[in-house]
């Protein structure tokens, strides 16, 4: 598998999730498949997995079996008028250019808060 091969899997990847970001979002999306869409979310976000991932192969196994089998049900089960509707924004989304100016700029406040608030705790400690 090359390099190339590799990024476009991980695009395809990107804009499946994006899809059934929107689609969760639609109201005429269904209650249960809103609510798997919630749980593949949680559990692709989740610190915590089924199998740890400092076992080796196992570890990262379940993640490339789950959330693709889950995402794949999320879509499977969206009504198709849903499906259509998120496909475009997510591919909008997708198109739209990346600021890393202001990804910069996001990353330099959260630090200077950072510093901030473990300046005022050492302080608040150490009087």
């Amino acid at each position: 598998m090359s390099f190339e091969s590799l990024r476009e899997q991980a695009r395809k990847l990107k804009l499946q999730t994006l899809t059934v970001y929107f689609a969760a979002r639609d109201p005429d999306m269904p209650v249960l498949v809103r609510l798997l869409a919630v749980m593949v979310a949680a559990y692709a976000l989740s610190p915590i997995d089924l199998i740890p991932d400092f076992i080796p192969v196992l570890g990262y196994l379940d993640d490339l079996i789950i959330i693709p089998l889950g995402l794949a049900l999320i879509i499977r089960f969206t009504p198709a008028k849903v499906i259509e509707s998120a496909r475009l924004k997510a591919a909008q989304s997708v198109e739209k250019p990346v600021s890393y100016a202001a990804a910069i700029f996001c990353i330099l406040v959260w630090l200077a808060v950072g510093y901030f608030c473990a300046r005022w705790v050492y302080v608040l400690y150490n009087n």
